[in-house]
């Protein structure tokens, strides 16, 4: 087993299938544009002031250490230094918070202009922010201030293993008894669509030196903890999940309803074929996204806007996303090379970014999909 890390080769999984190399490379400039710069319906990155810019979560307007996270590794992947740098200095401006509990951490949600809606992150932000800074001191190299990329990553992680320590207050981002990621800060369950061990392996070699070990464990415990969080039988993972993988339904007071196959979950399928991708340590992955492909391709091929039960039970409800589940499905196909991977791509690919106001999530998700399987989702 080898993956892209080894071997430096990134499938092209539309080419594989079919597709000129001129249409996709075209298709994924066309799908930037129109999320940074597309027409007001369409675009959901804002230019603000001479030097910062910020993602709009166009469904809550509002803006999201994920988005802003996201919009900085797509950046990064296709090198679009002006709009990283905006990005970044936004996210740093408003969202850096410097006192308080989550002293050095990121307030997860800020209104447009900058006002902080939260006292609090949300771990996605902190490591997608990591990777993407990392990526960039490797693509660019390191400038001066917050634009000392690699600095500021370092501190970043940092602070998500060492709070809570003695001398260091707050909480950190991952539970040290077992290395997995937390929900928020200071409460004992997980988002599996948080874990990414892809990105875990490459912190082992980026971060400081005391903490690689950490690293190294945090992709191993995620690997093990995915096959927990997912149902054998359908590949389906939670939004929340306590340690041991079970859906979690407590908090409903607090978040709603999180124990089911829903919006933050379809994240879980592509994360996992992001890490087969990039490095290829366990052939589990293969077999659970091939039995995601056959869940809807053949056990619900007319409710891929259902909402399930993570064992394949169908709910009233419909999906909120139902873009997001097109893509994600289509990325699954750079671990599942079986029967159905073929159909996932080509529905993803006659399938337009979305439009209207819940457009931000979904076309994030395509967006990724995009990098993904056109060999454009890179490790620097």
């Amino acid at each position: 087993m080898a993956g892209a890390y080894e071997t430096k080769q990134y499938r092209n999984v539309f080419a594989e299938y079919g597709y000129s190399e001129e249409e996709i490379k075209k298709r994924v400039q066309e799908t930037f544009e129109t999320i940074f710069h597309g027409s007001e319906e369409e675009r959901f990155y804002h230019e603000a002031g001479e030097d910062m810019g910020f993602m709009e979560d166009t469904g809550n307007h509002d803006a999201r250490t994920e988005g802003m996270s996201y919009g900085m590794m797509v950046c990064v992947q296709l090198d679009k230094k002006e709009e990283f740098d905006r990005l970044w200095k936004w996210t740093r401006t408003y969202m850096y918070m410097d006192e308080g509990p989550g002293k050095n951490y990121f307030a997860w949600s800020c209104a447009l202009d900058g006002t902080r809606n939260a006292d609090g992150p949300a771990p996605d932000g902190e490591e997608y922010f990591a990777m993407a800074l990392f990526f960039a001191s490797r693509r660019w190299g390191d400038g001066e201030g917050i634009f000392n990329y690699s600095r500021e990553a370092k501190a970043i992680l940092h602070e998500c293993v060492h709070k809570g320590e003695p001398g260091h207050p707050g909480d950190p981002m991952w539970e040290p008894s077992n290395k997995l990621i937390k929900f928020i800060p200071g409460l004992d369950f997980s988002d599996p669509s948080y874990h990414l061990p892809h990105f875990y392996e490459l912190f082992a070699e980026y971060a400081d030196e005391e903490d690689r070990k950490f690293w190294k464990g945090a992709a191993e415990a995620s690997r093990a903890y995915l096959h927990k969080a997912c149902h054998p039988d359908t590949g389906l993972s939670a939004e929340y999940a306590d340690y041991d993988g079970t859906p979690h339904s407590a908090h409903q007071e607090i978040f709603g309803r999180h124990d089911w196959y829903y919006s933050d979950a379809y994240r879980t399928i592509a994360n996992i074929a992001m890490d087969h991708l990039w490095f290829d340590k366990d052939p589990w992955q293969v077999q659970i996204a091939e039995k995601f492909q056959k869940f809807y391709c053949e056990d619900q091929k007319d409710h891929w806007d259902g909402v399930f039960l993570t064992d394949g039970t169908r709910l009233e409800e419909k999906a909120l996303h139902p873009v997001a589940i097109i893509a994600v499905n289509a990325e699954s196909a750079l671990a599942a090379d079986g029967t159905y991977a073929k159909q996932c791509v080509d529905k993803f690919w006659n399938t337009p970014l979305r439009t209207g106001e819940r457009r931000y999530y979904d076309n994030f998700l395509y967006m990724f999909a995009m990098l993904a399987l056109s060999g454009n989702y890179r490790i620097y």
